[in-house]
C-alpha cells in the first residue's frame, strides 16, 4: 500500500468476500494508521455458506454487512458497492424488481445513518439490471463495470443505459477488470492496443490497453490489482497516453455489428 501511495494512487477498492472474507481484517491490520489517507471502497452481497460463498440480496443481511465492515476496518467505508446483484435476480420479473428496489434501500439506509459515505452499485454483468431499475427507489452514486477492449457491446450498452435510468453524471462511473482478470493471457501477444492512442510509440501494449479501458465504457477510474508495484507504476504511466477517440469509436461500432451472441 506504500507504494500505490508513493505512485499517486490514493483509492483502494476491496470487498467483503475478498481473502476468503478476512480482506477487512488484514487491510486494516496491514495499513494501520495509513487506512485513513487513502478514498476507501468495499463491497457486500457475499455472505460465508456451507459449501462457500452465497449471494444474498436481503436487506437485514446487507445492512449488517455494512456495519460490519465499518467496524472491521475501523472506519467507515468512503463507499460501499452492491456487489453483483445480477447474481440474485431473474431478468425482466417484478419480484426482481422489487428484490433490488429494497437492496438499494437497505444500503442508502446504511449511508443515512453515517456507515459509509456513499453507496453504489458493482455488476461484473450489467445486462439483465436496466429493465430492473426502480424510478421510486434510491439511485447509486456509482456504478462499476468491466472495461475495456475485452468487454462486448452488450456490458457497454447496459452500463450506459444503467447511467441513464439512474441519473448519474460524469464521472460516476468505475471500471474494472481491463485485461480480463490476466495481462498475460494470449489475446495481449496478439493484440496491440496502441492503434488506439494518438502517439503510442512511448507506450507498452498493457500501458495502451489500460488507458483505453476509461473509453470503454467512459469511466473516470479503473480498479487494478496492487501485488505487483511494477505493474501497477506502469499503468499510473499510461495516464499520460491521449486515446485516439476516433479510432475508439470506430472500434464501438464494430462491436455492435456482431451478432449479440458473441458480446459479453
Amino acid at each position: 500500500m506504500i507504494g500505490a501511495l508513493d505512485l499517486g494512487v490514493t483509492a483502494l477498492d476491496t470487498s467483503t468476500n475478498y481473502l476468503r472474507f478476512r480482506s477487512h481484517e488484514v487491510l486494516a491490520r496491514v495499513a494501520g494508521d495509513l487506512l485513513p489517507k487513502v478514498h476507501l471502497s468495499t463491497k457486500v452481497g457475499y455472505f460465508p455458506g456451507i459449501s462457500g460463498a452465497e449471494h444474498s440480496l436481503a436487506p437485514e443481511r446487507l445492512h449488517s454487512s455494512v456495519e460490519e465492515a465499518a467496524r472491521a476496518l475501523g472506519r467507515e467505508p468512503d463507499l460501499v458497492f452492491l456487489h453483483n446483484p445480477e447474481h440474485s435476480l431473474t431478468p425482466g420479473t417484478a419480484r426482481s424488481r422489487e428484490t433490488l428496489a429494497k437492496a438499494c434501500t437497505a444500503l442508502a439506509s446504511a449511508t443515512s445513518r453515517g456507515l459509509c459515505g456513499a453507496w453504489g452499485i458493482a455488476t461484473w454483468n450489467p445486462t439483465a439490471l436496466p429493465p430492473l431499475v426502480d424510478a421510486s427507489a434510491p439511485a447509486p452514486s456509482t456504478l462499476m463495470v468491466r472495461a475495456g477492449l475485452l468487454v462486448g457491446a452488450g456490458t457497454l450498452d447496459a452500463a450506459e443505459a444503467l447511467m441513464e435510468a439512474w441519473g448519474l453524471g460524469t464521472g460516476a462511473m468505475w471500471g474494472m477488470s481491463p485485461f480480463g482478470g490476466n495481462t498475460k493471457a494470449p489475446v495481449w501477444a496478439r493484440a496491440d492496443a496502441r492503434v488506439f492512442l494518438r502517439d503510442g510509440s512511448g507506450y507498452s501494449r498493457a500501458q495502451a490497453a489500460f488507458r483505453v479501458a476509461y473509453r470503454l465504457p467512459n469511466v473516470s477510474a479503473v480498479a487494478v490489482g496492487t501485488d505487483e508495484p511494477a505493474h501497477l507504476g506502469e499503468l499510473v504511466g499510461a495516464l499520460a497516453a491521449v486515446p485516439d477517440e476516433q479510432a475508439v469509436a470506430e472500434y464501438r461500432t464494430l462491436l455492435r455489428g456482431r451478432p449479440r451472441t458473441q458480446s459479453v
